[in-house]
């Protein structure tokens, strides 16, 4: 699938992160080589869906590639999108944050689900054949998330990163829970949540950790914490060592 250029106008006192094992996960051995650099101006990328734009964050010695997506109405420059990249750049990984193809039209509205989870599936498979021996870790915040999770085992990623997951839309105590979609991720997943979310916070499962931050579904009062959570998370996933000591300052889990 071809990428081309278009030119387009703290830290609180934390407690213990509990990972999952990831003995079931086996990442790639092949040689590492990336040739994703960045770019002032977004990558497109062809999908069945439209095109989407992708901007890369690169490190000089990647140790893995992070693919992040937005929120339902809202862009790739969301603050706790923005801090996860920063983060995630500091552990070694390359991030691509992806503006999903509706987005990239100024449409505020998603289309169906279905939609949704081809044109990202596209995008990941286009940025891997730029991407060897790297694991392939994905993500987003709100909407965002609820697709990384869906498409999980058709993107072979090897866990999701999660912020503000959407359980349940506020004051709709009878729609249907989006927990199905956590708990379909089947690999390693992090749920960095704000304490004051309204659309719920998710419970921990058996591959699945919780942290809960200062905050609500913006998740900008808690970036501090989401920082640690996720530089912890992502330093244990690629070490494979879920015993790992933990940093002094913890994120509060969720039990």
């Amino acid at each position: 699938m071809a990428l081309h250029q278009a030119a387009v106008p703290d830290r609180p006192t934390l407690e213990e992160v509990r990972l999952p094992t990831l003995a079931e996960v086996s990442l790639p051995t092949l040689p590492e080589v990336s040739t994703l650099t960045a770019t002032t101006d977004p990558t497109e990328v062809e999908t069945s869906h439209g095109r989407a734009l992708v901007h890369v964050h690169p490190v000089e010695t990647p140790r893995g590639l992070l693919v992040l997506g937005h929120g339902a109405g809202g862009g790739v420059d969301a603050p706790d999108l923005v801090a996860v990249t920063e983060t995630a750049n500091d552990v070694g990984f390359t991030v691509a944050l992806v503006l999903q193809p509706y987005r990239a039209l100024g449409r505020r509205a998603p289309p169906r689900a279905a939609a949704l989870d081809a044109a990202w599936t596209d995008v990941v498979g286009a940025l891997r054949e730029d991407v060897t021996g790297l694991p392939l870790v994905v993500g987003g915040r709100s909407a965002g998330a609820r697709v990384a999770c869906r498409t999980a085992a058709a993107t072979g990623t090897v866990g999701a990163l999660c912020l503000a997951f959407p359980v349940r839309p506020p004051g709709r105590p009878d729609a249907p829970s989006r927990l199905p979609e956590l708990d379909g991720a089947r690999v390693p997943v992090l749920v960095v949540q704000g304490k004051r979310d309204p659309y719920g916070i998710p419970p921990e499962g058996r591959q699945r950790t919780v942290v809960m931050v200062d905050g609500d579904h913006s998740l900008r009062t808690g970036l501090p914490a989401v920082r640690t959570a996720v530089r912890t998370w992502l330093s244990r996933l690629l070490a494979g060592d879920p015993s790992a000591s933990p940093s002094p300052d913890r994120p509060e889990t969720r039990a």
